[in-house]
């Protein structure tokens, strides 16, 4: 009986760590999910130091595209980043955060979702 109980508690036990892994197909960013997904690993998995690595590149590359575009037409600019900038690492916390709060939106492009996340925080005053 112990045994079993065991078994079955090591068994589920080890579904709920693959099923918080990151799995391939999360970087193909498919949706703000994805996105939330990579950048949500934690230390010790298989994948942390590239799902780190990839959800920084993604968010600076984003946001460096974003500056440039809006540099042209500041008139259409709706996020305006604080000076000094935030850390990525801060940011991308706030973002999980907001993920969290705003599930609604996982469903969408992950540069979708993150901008949504970036106006909302960061609003251009008008």
């Amino acid at each position: 009986m112990r045994r079993s109980m065991f078994l079955l508690l090591a068994a589920v036990g080890l579904w709920l760590l693959q099923a918080e892994a990151v799995t391939r197909d999360d970087f193909m960013m498919q949706t703000a999910q994805d996105l939330v997904d990579v950048c949500s690993v934690k230390p010790g998995d298989p994948n942390y130091e590239g799902a780190l690595g990839f959800c920084h590149g993604f968010e600076e590359g984003a946001v460096q595209y974003y500056l440039e575009l809006a540099a042209g037409s500041p008139e259409e600019a709706f996020v305006c980043l604080p000076e000094p900038k935030p850390s990525r690492a801060d940011v991308m916390q706030w973002f999980l955060a907001w993920a969290r709060e705003n599930p609604q939106y996982m469903k969408e492009r992950p540069v979708d979702g993150f901008f949504r996340f970036l106006a909302a925080t960061w609003p251009c005053r008008r």
